[in-house]
């Protein structure tokens, strides 16, 4: 603003029009002057964080929680329920059917890698990987990915700008969801100098956007046919990861074998990490058969879901004897929320007061106490157990006004932060709560006529849900047994694997369970589950089919906060609009992870913000 005060000021009034050509000229020069000056301050940093700075330093040497000194070899071999036609996790075909290991968050990115990597003991901060610094300015209008010139592919060749360029376009094109939206929020992605590439933000952007680009995969522009690549496919690849693939037996076993050649080995954020040098993933058509394999010894690691096996199926003798060692995590994460998914794309399903008749009904008390031996606490919200979290935390004013009119559909106890679920007398049929029920579907037109709901054309109201195995048919058992008392009839389909991943893509059932984890920054990852662009979009997480505009404002909100404050305010409110929508019926948490494992894999001791890392464990036989 000086510099274009002092260009007006410096002409007199008589002469503004004849000069005006040059006026024009020296603002131009100006705001180049400007805009050189404001990239020039751009310093290369090693490390991004959604939220202030990372807390660890450029000269960091490792992550806080993995063994620095690790003695790497040996092998580890993981059980998966279900099966794999593909290698090719990032196009519609393969999103559920890609061999894990390829591009995973629980085994690690074995395959493909990203530009930066996340640590897993911070809410969300980036580390150099592929690129080993990068530029952005404090409105995050752009980033600049410096490649790291040791970056190599799995054939020897170096990772260019242009591979980058080449995979944002490649997956804008023939991508699934998320990948093929990221360039939409891109105004311009230019190749800088020989090995650095810079992404310009559109008004579509928000103060996430850099960081998921950074997090985004790259594939290498001289070994992808692009003709073919939506294809599902068995055919081996070329990555940039710790491992290559050594063996593939298709839908059952897949191998990974570590490169000795690994072009990032020595990075601060790979240190600890990558220690087998063999890493296999069978598939089991159930899971009691992959209990069984690992009870034999023929997996090693066996992570626990149900309450029940947990308390009562570690009698045999290898954890009796202490080969098999069982363990609880506590991270320090909010609850998240497992819960049957109201599909409301179904008419049954369009109207609140339906879907939270139909949740009162389901006894949380009967279902903990009878299957699950009281080990569970019901969830509340999808925050739960931390300050971002509306359970427990009331709408302060930043969070009213963030809010707007959307606060009056929402009810007092909400906003209060006191509204719980029910809790029942544990009989399975408690009346004070069914006629709770019954009145909220009478709001909604529905009435009970002999034995049926019915609606007002005499319609009975009835569904299915559709459950993916044994633990998910017995919760399922229990709510339809529930509901029968009030007239509603439940049907319960269970399917294969294949099925229930093809019938989920496409949104084709009336109710399913879902989880849907919660982290401490919550991001883009919420546009694919809740926001109103994804409702329609094949292959998308809104399982609800949700496309309200005060949630796409909540998610719009928190994207951008640039405060903590306002970053609070706004997934909390966000949180209360999902809790005030009744779009899932609530389950259960338990805020542990239950892990078992042969005693020859090791860990390390400390457990980070987010939980156990399978990639940091390491095989303790190798000497």
């Amino acid at each position: 603003m000086c510099l274009f005060y002092g260009v007006h000021a410096s002409l007199p009034q008589e002469s503004w029009t004849s000069q005006k050509g040059t006026l024009v000229r020296r603002i131009a020069l100006s705001l180049l002057f400007i805009a050189q000056f404001s990239l020039a301050q751009a310093e290369p940093v090693h490390g991004i964080a959604m939220h202030g700075e990372p807390a660890l330093a450029a000269d960091y040497q490792h992550f806080p929680y993995v063994n620095p000194d690790v003695k790497k070899g040996g092998k580890i071999n993981y059980g998966v329920v279900g099966t794999f036609d593909s290698l090719n996790s990032f196009v519609l075909k393969g999103m559920r059917t890609t061999a894990r290991g390829i591009w995973d968050p629980e085994y690690g990115n074995l395959f493909y890698e990203s530009l930066m990597t996340r640590s897993s003991d911070e809410p969300f901060s980036l580390y150099g990987l592929l690129a080993e610094s990068v530029e952005w300015d404090a409105d995050r209008t752009f980033i600049q990915f410096n490649l790291n010139p040791k970056a190599r592919w799995h054939d020897g060749k170096p990772v260019t700008a242009d591979d980058v360029i080449f995979s944002f376009n490649l997956l804008q094109e023939k991508g699934r969801p998320p990948y093929n939206k990221r360039l939409a929020v891109v105004e311009k992605m230019e190749k800088v100098g020989d090995n650095s590439v810079r992404f310009t933000f559109n008004d579509k952007a928000n103060r996430e956007t850099p960081l998921i680009i950074a997090m985004s995969p790259i594939l290498p522009k001289h070994a992808v046919d692009p003709a073919t690549f939506d294809q599902t496919s068995l055919t081996v690849p070329i990555g940039s990861g710790p491992y290559k693939i050594k063996a593939i037996k298709p839908g059952e076993k897949i191998t990974y074998a570590r490169d000795p050649n690994y072009w990032g080995k020595d990075l601060p954020s790979k240190v600890g990490f990558d220690n087998y040098d063999e890493i296999s993933v069978t598939y089991f058509l159930q899971d009691s058969t992959l209990f069984e394999a690992f009870k034999k010894g023929d997996v090693d690691v066996y992570p626990e879901g149900d309450s029940g096996h947990w308390a009562r199926a570690y009698d045999f003798p290898a954890a009796q004897n202490g080969d098999v060692i069982k363990e609880v995590f506590q991270p320090g994460l909010p609850s998240g929320m497992l819960g049957f998914v109201f599909n409301t794309r179904r008419p049954i399903f369009a109207n609140a007061k339906v879907r939270e008749g139909l949740s009162l009904a389901f006894d949380f008390e009967w279902v903990n106490k009878n299957l699950y031996g009281g080990a569970f606490k019901r969830s509340q919200s999808f925050w739960q157990n931390s300050a971002l979290g509306a359970y427990g935390n009331a709408a302060d004013d930043k969070e009213l006004a963030l809010l707007g009119a959307a606060k009056d559909r929402i009810s007092p106890e909400i906003l209060a932060g006191t509204y719980a679920m029910p809790v029942s007398d544990g009989s399975g049929a408690d009346r004070k709560i069914l006629r709770q029920a019954v009145s909220l579907l009478a709001e909604a037109g529905y009435a009970i006529k002999g034995g049926k709901m019915v609606d007002a054309a005499g319609k009975p109201l009835a569904f299915e849900v559709m459950t993916q195995n044994e633990s998910q048919e017995k919760m399922a058992i229990a709510y339809q047994r529930a509901l029968a008392l009030i007239g509603i009839q439940m049907a319960i389909r269970t399917v294969d694997d294949a099925q229930y991943q093809a019938r989920s893509n496409s949104f084709d059932y009336d109710m399913i369970i879902k989880a849907y984890t919660s982290s401490l920054s919550p991001g883009a990852e919420q546009f694919n589950r809740w926001d109103s662009s994804s409702r329609d979009a094949q292959g998308s997480f809104n399982y609800a089919g949700v496309a309200d505009p005060d949630i796409d404002r909540m998610i719009d909100a928190l994207s951008n906060a640039r405060s903590l404050e306002d970053f609070r305010a706004a997934v909390r409110a966000y949180d209360r609009l999902l809790v005030a929508g009744h779009y899932v019926v609530p389950l259960y948490h338990v805020g542990e992870q239950w892990v078992a494992r042969w005693k020859h894999i090791g860990r390390p001791e400390k457990t980070p913000l987010y939980g156990y890392q399978l990639p940091v464990w390491w095989d303790a036989r190798v000497q």
